[in-house]
């Protein structure tokens, strides 16, 4: 089977679950049955699926994930969520708009905004893009709910990109970024893998911005190109 064969058949197989304008997934994990810690529930459009939590830490990715290059930083892709490596950890983050995937998630829900058909998992939303034969993580559709799933840990929904002008190795970007991102919660105060940084709500915004500023000064201060 070919990849575009496997995309339409993939398309095929979210949309059986479909009725007009709006089709949701079958439940799975169900909140009678919700896992222990670390996972947050995530009931828009009746989604009703379990997920870890974002900002949430494992020493390893679940068996079978993919991982995906994004303007030169690591992704990982497992069932919906997505993580970065951290030092030695790895943590659960909101994908980059554009970052794309070869696969749907395993349980999706169908929605239709203004003749478009999108993917929705996990507070993410795909577009099928045929000609890069990709599910690429795209913004909100105008129209689409705005509530917040339960659970979101206010963690940073945009990465800063760092480019390697040094020809630093995976690892040693890996190293870097987990090492600058210390740096910078000891600077700052604010910690992105943490529910709003780990700081009263009217101070995250500041915070955040406290913490970017110096993640990237660290990170440009080892040989990378900041954005």
């Amino acid at each position: 089977m070919n990849a575009r064969t496997l995309g339409l058949a993939l398309i095929t197989a979210c949309a059986l679950v479909a009725v007009p304008v709006v089709a949701s997934a079958a439940p799975h994990n169900s909140p009678r049955y919700a896992p222990r810690g670390g996972y947050s529930l995530d009931n828009r459009y009746q989604h009703n699926r379990y997920y870890p939590s974002r900002g949430a830490s494992f020493h390893a990715v679940p068996w079978g994930g993919r991982r995906v290059y994004y303007r030169g930083s690591p992704y990982f892709f497992h069932e919906g969520a997505w993580y970065r490596p951290w030092g030695r950890r790895y943590v659960v983050v909101a994908p980059p708009i554009g970052i794309g995937i070869s696969v749907l998630p395993p349980y999706c829900t169908t929605l239709w905004f203004g003749g478009v058909r999108y993917y929705y998992a996990d507070d993410t939303y795909y577009l099928w893009h045929p000609d890069t034969q990709q599910y690429v993580v795209t913004a909100p559709p105008p129209g689409a709910a705005q509530d917040a799933p339960p659970g979101d840990s206010g963690a940073p929904n945009s990465d800063v990109y760092a480019y390697p002008n040094r020809g630093q190795n995976a690892d040693l970007q890996a190293s870097d970024r987990y090492e600058c991102h210390a740096w910078a919660v000891q600077q700052s105060g604010f910690d992105p893998t943490q529910p709003l940084g780990g700081v009263p709500a009217e101070e995250a915004a500041s915070k955040r911005a406290d913490y970017q500023r110096a993640d990237g000064a660290c990170l440009e201060g080892r040989g990378y190109t900041v954005r």
